[in-house]
C-alpha cells in the first residue's frame, strides 16, 4: 500500500485523515510562507501547499507520496492568517463580523523527489453572525483562535460565531475530503478513502 506523508503538524488535518481511514505519517515542512508571492488567495494557497509537499518530498523514501495543504481565509482579497497575538485575533474577528468571507484550502500530492505532482483547491463561503465585543472577547479568551487562519475554528467553539456556510465543511476545518479523494484517484494511489459524516448543523 502507498505510504502517505502529511507535510503538516496540524492536528485537524491528522484528524480528518484518520476519519477518512487514510494511514499516514507526519513530517513537517520548513517552508517560509512569507516568501510566497501571489496575486490571489487561491494562488497563494496552491503555491504554499505545493511548496510544503515538495520540500518534504526531498526527504522521504523513493516510493512515498507527500500531502501538502494550506488554508487561507480571505475577505475582499485580504488574507487573514493565524493571529500574531490576542489583539490581532480581536481585529480579525471584528473584520469578519456580520459578513461573508471565503475559505480556500489547496492540497498537493507530490511523489518523493518531485517526480509527479497533483494539485487541487476548494472554496467554501462562510457567513458570520454579527458579533458583539463581548462575543469576541469571550471567544478570544478560550485560546482557540490563536493557531487558526482567520482566528476561528468551525469544529470548536468558533462554530457559534457562524451563521451559515456554503460548500465543504471539512474544507473550512483544513482538508477538503472530496478534493483529496479526487487527487488520490488521479494519482492512482492505493489508499482507503471514505467520507466522514458532516455534522448535522452544516448539512446542506
Amino acid at each position: 500500500m502507498t505510504k502517505l506523508i502529511l507535510a503538516s503538524a496540524s492536528p485537524r488535518r491528522r484528524e480528518i485523515l484518520a476519519m477518512m481511514g487514510i494511514p499516514h505519517e507526519v513530517k513537517s515542512s520548513g517552508v517560509d510562507e512569507s516568501r510566497i508571492a501571489a496575486d490571489h488567495p487561491r494562488t497563494f494557497a496552491l503555491r504554499a501547499a505545493f511548496a510544503k509537499a515538495s520540500d518534504v518530498a526531498t526527504r522521504v523514501e523513493e516510493d512515498d507520496w507527500v500531502l501538502g495543504a494550506d488554508t487561507v481565509v480571505t475577505k475582499d482579497l485580504m488574507l487573514f492568517g493565524k493571529p500574531r497575538d490576542t489583539e490581532d485575533a480581536r481585529r480579525m474577528l471584528r473584520a469578519l463580523s456580520g459578513a461573508g468571507h471565503d475559505v480556500y484550502t489547496a492540497i498537493a500530492l507530490v511523489k518523493a523527489g518531485g517526480r509527479q505532482s497533483y494539485l487541487q483547491s476548494e472554496r467554501t463561503r462562510v457567513n458570520f453572525r454579527v458579533l458583539t465585543e463581548e462575543d469576541i472577547e469571550s471567544y478570544v479568551q478560550t485560546g482557540e483562535p490563536m493557531d487558526k487562519a482567520g482566528a476561528y475554528g468551525i469544529q470548536g467553539k468558533g462554530a457559534g460565531l457562524i451563521d451559515s456556510i456554503s460548500g465543504d465543511y471539512y474544507n473550512v476545518m483544513g482538508l477538503p475530503c472530496r478534493a483529496l479523494a479526487t487527487l488520490i484517484e488521479e494519482a492512482g494511489l492505493e489508499l482507503p478513502c471514505t467520507f466522514p459524516p458532516i455534522p448535522d448543523r452544516w448539512k446542506m
